[in-house]
């Protein structure tokens, strides 16, 4: 296969790795259409930081040998970009090929497979249940008798819940206090589920008619609520439907709302992945300036208040992101960590209020520094449910020096 001539690296993750004790990057496709990783040691990583599609491997080559007076030929050039193309990591006739295979793949299956089940959490049944139910007994949980529920639910007006979409084994007991909510005090047969779509996507909302498979059964969707909602906004749902193959925000609930109701009661779900906000804090625009957002939000609130289901609306949500993994210059301290929390703690103050205005402002003003994921979710969440009030149950961070993760369960009324 012979390379692009100007190859175009597509939109990547990257995070700093040590190989062989010298500094390198990796390179990952959070929408996994390739599941290689790339490790750019940095003499490389000049040259790629050059694949952006406006470059010639000429121009690229002459650019490279000017800096470093490297003898660089076009072949070597172009043997690093036929390798990335191999892998699926540039933007190219062959990877449009191979996104077009694996987008009808998806397309064909009649569920959306339980993809994260054997790695974010158990795969077997017995075993998640078993590590599920651990989370209620761990010193951070909210106490074993909590997982048993209430014999009837108090149906007290829960709205909404807050959960997290971190791995299992990493926010396992806060997944606990949020879904703890959901057996005591709600009698929803309808779960809206806003979740965050990691990869980005073409459009600010994307749903699907596929049930979301757990190793504890499905969770089916509820196409009366979802038709309902499409007709009110007016615009294809589906079009950005392929996001939920990988995406793992929505996938979670599901397993836990199995978990909580699959021997209790039936119930249905809608899932909608969001993604829309973080180019607004970039860009410096109103948050709903895409007039899209809001006439999804007026629909999805429309909605709920028309239908005769209980529907209770999760996001699934994490908040900061922090460290050299995701792009800070310093490991994480202790220090650093309080301060995090202090922020996302004082931002969580407008979450509960229910203002999404002081809510985007938080983190708009120092430019989602902390790169809270949960940003659009949370935002559609709070515009959708007019009025609500939340309690926050339970905060906690992944304290890792390279990468810490913070999340959070609450529930609204």
């Amino acid at each position: 296969m012979a390379p692009p001539e100007r190859p175009r690296l597509r939109a990547l993750e990257a995070f700093p790795i040590q190989q062989d004790g010298q500094r390198a990057v990796g390179l990952r496709d959070p929408a996994r259409f390739t599941d290689q990783v790339a490790v750019l040691p940095v003499p490389l990583l000049d040259i790629v930081s050059l694949f952006d599609g406006e470059h010639s491997l000429d121009e690229i080559r002459d650019i490279v040998s000017g800096r470093h007076g490297l003898a660089l030929t076009r072949a070597e050039i172009g043997a690093v970009a036929e390798r990335l193309d191999e892998g699926g990591f540039l933007d190219s006739p062959s990877f449009a090929t191979r996104r077009a295979r694996i987008e009808a793949e998806y397309a064909a299956r009649p569920e959306r497979p339980a993809l994260h089940a054997g790695g974010a959490y158990a795969g077997e049944p017995a075993a998640l249940r078993a590590q599920i139910e651990a989370f209620f007994r761990s010193p951070l949980g909210p106490g074993a008798e909590a997982r048993q529920g209430a014999a009837t639910p108090s149906g007290s007006g829960l709205r909404g819940l807050l959960a997290p979409h971190i791995d299992f084994h990493r926010g396992g007991p806060t997944y606990a206090w949020a879904y703890r909510e959901v057996l005591r005090r709600s009698d929803a047969d309808c779960f809206v589920v806003l979740g965050t779509c990691h990869a980005g996507m073409a459009d600010p909302f994307a749903a699907t008619h596929k049930a979301y498979d757990t190793p504890l059964g499905q969770a089916p969707i509820d196409r009366d609520v979802l038709d309902a909602l499409e007709r009110r906004y007016g615009h294809d749902l589906l079009a950005s439907e392929g996001a939920h193959r990988v995406e793992h925000s929505i996938e979670f609930q599901a397993v836990m709302l199995r978990w909580a109701l699959g021997d209790r009661r039936p119930f249905t779900v809608v899932p909608v992945l969001a993604s829309f906000l973080h180019e607004a804090v970039w860009t410096g625009a109103v948050p709903e300036a895409d007039p899209r957002v809001p006439r999804f939000i007026d629909a999805l609130a429309a909605t709920i208040a028309a239908s005769d289901r209980r529907i209770c609306v999760i996001g699934g949500v994490d908040l900061a992101h922090v460290g050299p993994q995701f792009g800070d210059a310093e490991p994480n301290t202790p220090a650093f960590l309080r301060a995090v929390e202090r922020d996302d703690r004082a931002m969580l103050e407008a979450v509960v209020g229910g203002d999404s205005a002081a809510f985007y402002d938080s983190v708009a003003r120092d430019g989602d520094a902390r790169r809270i994921c949960g940003l659009s979710p949370i935002y559609a969440f709070l515009r959708a449910l007019p009025g609500a009030r939340g309690e926050l149950l339970r905060y906690n961070q992944w304290p890792d020096p390279q990468g810490a993760v913070s999340f959070c369960a609450a529930a609204f009324a």
